[in-house]
């Protein structure tokens, strides 16, 4: 599979597959950029750099930039989800850089500033769990607004419904806030959906309160990210 026939599996439209660097699917609200494998070091994966704005052969400006710096913004201003897929790069230490092989993998990610780079995030390394991002509240430009899964809504009644019948403590090691922290912690939890919601890819679906969704606290919640495990593996691995 190339980077277009990839693009094109997901919706998603370049500019020109020449010399676009990203996609973007209008309709499921999200860019796709590629990275490169060796530009990606501790589940940071760069997308894009300020520094790529001038081609170095021609000292011209690039024409992918431009429209690359326009979909990160559909990512910072209008709650577009933001993916990535690893190529690797057959000119390393030179550039312009020369794609060469393509993994077929789509992975989501947060969106993050680091000096002149733009990078993509994954969730637990960014030090975000998507279901507990709030998308009613107003977020200054670079901070949560990134995480992009917040287009997503949450039924607040079904979370609610989960802990009127599961409670506060943490379904995996039984952690609760409020029996170590008294009052500040008094029924403070997260809840995680069984099926995340990245993965429903923006379509509605109706939700079982008790069985989709279950109370957890936020480290065993990072640690079922990252490692992908249901809330009986993570029990099963504290035990």
């Amino acid at each position: 599979m190339n980077r277009s026939e990839l693009m094109e599996s997901v919706g998603a439209v370049i500019p020109n597959i020449q010399w676009g660097w990203s996609g973007v699917n209008h309709d499921e609200k999200f860019v796709l950029f590629g990275a490169f494998t060796e530009r990606i070091v501790d589940g940071k994966a760069m997308i894009l750099s300020d520094d790529w704005i001038i081609n170095p052969e021609t000292g011209n400006r690039t024409k992918g930039y431009k429209p690359s710096r326009e979909h990160l913004r559909l990512v910072q201003e209008e709650g577009y989800r933001l993916k990535y897929f690893k190529m690797e790069n057959t000119n390393i230490g030179e550039r312009p850089a020369k794609i060469g092989r393509i993994y077929p993998e789509i992975y989501d990610a947060v969106l993050q500033k680091i000096g002149r780079g733009w990078f993509a995030v994954d969730y637990v390394v960014g030090g975000y769990i998507p279901e507990e991002v709030d998308p009613t509240k107003s977020y200054k430009e670079g901070t949560v607004k990134s995480v992009t899964v917040n287009a997503y809504e949450r039924n607040r009644e079904a979370r609610q419904a989960c802990l009127d019948h599961y409670g506060y403590d943490c379904q995996a090691c039984d952690f609760n806030f409020e029996s170590v922290y008294g009052d500040i912690g008094k029924e403070f939890i997260h809840v995680h959906h069984v099926v995340p919601l990245a993965e429903t890819q923006g379509v509605e679906y109706e939700l079982d309160p008790i069985n989709d969704l279950i109370p957890v606290c936020p480290n065993c919640h990072a640690i079922i990210h990252k490692a992908k495990l249901q809330v009986p593996e993570m029990k099963e691995l504290l035990q």
